[in-house]
């Protein structure tokens, strides 16, 4: 490999500076995200993605599929998410970054809100899903990732 290929694996694996956070968690490597996990996802990232997103704390965490008395309690006393529920998290985070870059590359990206948009979208009754929400697939993992290739596939006009 050379100095140029280790730039570029470099730049992957840590995503460039300047970038807003979820677009850079987006364009992550599987091994950035991992070091996110394991570093730890602060419990209150759950209510500042509630606010983001203008979802209840309630519907957000029943669709993580996280306990509400254990996020009560990891809030309260400072401390980070397991990290199952840190990985559903940093999903949830990623489409906001994946949305978000969808939009930049479309030209849109001034006056478009990114998280409203994705908040309608994961609420809304699709064909693709059998007329499932894509809300209902945020609690697993491999879930988000269904979710995240129905919009590159929306993306592509292919079928959404």
């Amino acid at each position: 490999m050379g100095a140029a290929d280790n730039t570029t694996a470099e730049r992957r694996r840590h995503p460039r500076p300047g970038q807003p956070e979820f677009v850079r968690l987006f364009q992550a490597s599987a091994q950035y995200r991992i070091e996110r996990i394991r570093e730890g996802v602060a419990a209150r990232e759950v209510g500042e993605l509630c606010a983001l997103l203008d979802v209840s704390k309630e519907s957000l965490i029943d669709a993580l599929g996280i306990a509400r008395a254990t996020l009560s309690r990891k809030v309260r006393e400072n401390r980070p998410l397991a990290p199952d529920e840190a990985e559903r998290v940093l999903g949830v985070q990623a489409l906001i970054g994946q949305v978000q870059t969808m939009v930049e590359e479309a030209g849109a990206a001034d006056d478009f809100d990114v998280p409203a948009w994705l908040a309608r979208w994961l609420n809304t009754p699709l064909a693709a899903l059998g007329g499932a929400a894509p809300v209902s697939y945020l609690d697993t993992v491999e879930g988000q990732k269904y979710i995240a290739n129905l919009l590159a596939t929306a993306r592509s006009g292919a079928y959404a």
